[in-house]
């Protein structure tokens, strides 16, 4: 039986970054709160250092559900020097009675930014304060572009200041996201400056060395960091893990072994039974996420296998119902 497949360009036309992908990522994480009902083996992952590149695959099947999903994403940091972009990669549809491949999402890495990106927005609706109008983004690559944006559809942000390592890189994200959500992006000559003034957080890079200091952070701020999906990768100083006052994963286990809390039980500034809570509960009001205006709130993301099932069907339902006749 040949598989349905579906080119980049049709998945874009068909799926876009809106309030239902938002709630698609958000019942995702929720799913994973009811415990038992979810199959999401661990992540595997092929990194290829000698030119930056990192492999995943990742799945997951709800039980009963007529479909389960496997991606494979890449990023090859040095692809810019071929001409050709970092991202690349597809998601496969599966039956769930059968395992038959019934579609082939040849998305190149699009579905994955877009449930990042929602990610960032459940994350900011979740756990920032309601009245946060200052944004500070580390990172001015892709992801860190859609991180603004996420963030502005669900937080009055007025304000933004980005910090990258690339000074025409983090030029050209203020000049771009100024004009593109008509608000005040300001490029800064240091991390510091961008997170000092801000009350939400985004840092997005593949960073190896920690950026963001505990010494920078006031209260009332929170933190979304999607940057540290494996081992080696880091944004913050371990020493922000204690000074927050709530730390919520994305998934207890996996955090354990990669992520910002890896790296702080690693350095040893935390013990490797760090108390967690997983964001599915705080979605399912299992578990306390912000509690208090001053509150220092980190999400700390890795990026899960229920999140690109859910993308994946999203499309794939949309595609299907753009084809349907009549």
């Amino acid at each position: 039986m040949r598989p349905q497949v579906v080119s980049e360009e049709d998945i874009r036309s068909a799926v876009i970054f809106d309030e239902g992908c938002i709630a698609a990522i958000e019942d995702a994480f929720a799913s994973l709160a009811k415990g038992g009902e979810v199959i999401m083996p661990p992540v595997m992952q092929m990194r290829l250092d000698a030119v930056e590149g990192l492999t995943c695959v990742k799945s997951s099947y709800s039980i009963g559900a007529p479909y389960f999903a496997v991606k494979l994403a890449s990023t090859y940091h040095q692809n810019h020097r071929l001409g050709i972009p970092s991202a690349s990669g597809l998601m496969l549809i599966c039956s769930g009675l059968t395992g038959y491949v019934e579609c082939i999402l040849l998305d190149n890495g699009y579905l994955t930014a877009l449930r990042t990106q929602a990610a960032g927005a459940v994350v900011a609706r979740k756990l920032s304060r309601a009245d946060s109008r200052v944004a500070g983004v580390i990172g001015a690559g892709r992801q860190a572009r859609l991180q603004l944006a996420a963030l502005r559809s669900v937080r009055p942000i007025e304000r933004a200041f980005v910090w990258g390592p690339n000074a025409e890189e983090r030029a050209s994200f203020a000049r771009d996201m100024s004009a593109e959500l008509d608000i005040e992006v300001v490029a800064t000559s240091s991390a510091e400056e961008a997170v000092r003034p801000s009350d939400i957080i985004v840092t997005a890079t593949p960073a190896k060395t920690p950026i963001v200091r505990a010494e920078w952070l006031k209260p009332g701020q929170h933190i979304t960091a999607m940057g540290a999906d494996a081992p080696g990768k880091s944004e913050l100083f371990p020493e922000v893990i204690c000074k927050a006052t709530r730390y919520i994963c994305d998934r207890d286990q996996q955090c354990r072994t990669l992520s910002e809390l890896h790296a702080a039980i690693v350095a040893g500034a935390v013990d490797s039974n760090f108390p967690t809570t997983e964001l599915g509960d705080v979605i399912a009001g299992v578990r306390v996420g912000r509690e208090k205006p001053e509150d220092i709130t980190i999400a700390d993301l890795t990026g899960l296998g229920v999140q690109d099932t859910a993308i994946a069907l999203l499309a794939w339902s949309k595609i299907s119902s753009a084809n349907a006749p009549g």
